[in-house]
């Protein structure tokens, strides 16, 4: 049984603790062992060493000494992956909470069943969140990353010279570097390929330019093809690419994992 560490963090003792107990009770529902703690100030949650950071994390914004967002900020340089859930009565913050990457943001006063609608989303998602760890564990046993010195190998071709493809639109035939290509997404029957010098537009399908772009691209979803070159961080839901985020069908996911991990093997070892 998988156990999450779960915290309230507010200055108001008697909320905190209310919260507390209703977090408790309603987690015997679940499959989890629920660990709940709570604080009552910025700065205690944060003298935290990083192995008892909260994996979710009920956070007031208005408190004395670092307010919440000031505590947010330090919290996410040392765990990205937290899920944080800010409670506040001040709806005007919503829009700082983008910046912290918070999962949601519960506005004093709101009732129990709005509470249990984002705990249980957020316990789904941690469920999502260790479940996309375990198998990048596995992934790296059956595909381990070399870490001794590696031969020169001999440069093919295919590899020093530039891999392109021609895209035709309104009567012209244009080159598009893979390299530059971020991703592709297919929208009303048309192709659209994001890439580092702007969008191209065309009409095709996916499935043809999958086949043509190899192994360093892969579908992670039936509308998104994405070049590995550019991932910055994945989760069982969706694939970081420098500003965007693209989405990860649950049936790719384990696919797209292993293909990564066999990018960054090949990265190595040139």
């Amino acid at each position: 049984m998988k156990t999450v560490k779960i915290a309230i963090c507010d200055d108001e003792r008697t909320l905190c603790e209310t919260l507390r107990h209703k977090i408790e009770n309603h987690c015997k529902n679940f499959k989890f062992i629920c660990q709940i703690s709570g604080f009552e100030s910025g700065e205690e949650i944060l003298a935290l060493p990083a192995e008892m950071i909260p994996d979710i994390l009920f956070l007031d914004i208005q408190m004395p000494g670092k307010n919440g967002m000031q505590t947010a900020r330090e919290l996410r340089h040392r765990n990205r992956d937290m899920i944080l859930i800010f409670v506040t009565a001040l709806p005007e913050y919503v829009y700082e909470a983008f910046d912290v990457n918070a999962f949601h943001y519960l506005v004093k006063p709101f009732d129990e069943e709005k509470l249990w609608e984002v705990l249980d989303n957020a316990l789904q998602q941690y469920e999502r969140q260790t479940d996309a760890a375990e198998l990048y564990r596995q992934t790296q046993d059956e595909y381990p990353l070399e870490t001794g010195p590696t031969k020169e190998r001999p440069k093919t071709d295919e590899q020093t010279a530039p891999r392109a493809i021609l895209v035709k639109r309104g009567g012209l035939s244009t080159k598009v570097l893979l390299a530059d290509i971020i991703y592709a997404e297919v929208f009303n029957r048309k192709i659209i390929l994001h890439t580092t010098n702007g969008d191209i537009e065309y009409y095709g399908k996916l499935t043809d330019l999958s086949e043509q772009t190899g192994a360093d691209f892969y579908r992670t979803h039936r509308a998104y093809l994405v070049n590995l070159k550019y991932v910055e961080k994945y989760n069982a839901s969706a694939v970081w690419l420098e500003k965007d985020v693209v989405p990860v069908s649950k049936k790719q996911f384990a696919g797209f994992v292993r293909q990564y991990m066999q990018y960054i093997n090949r990265q190595r070892s040139r």
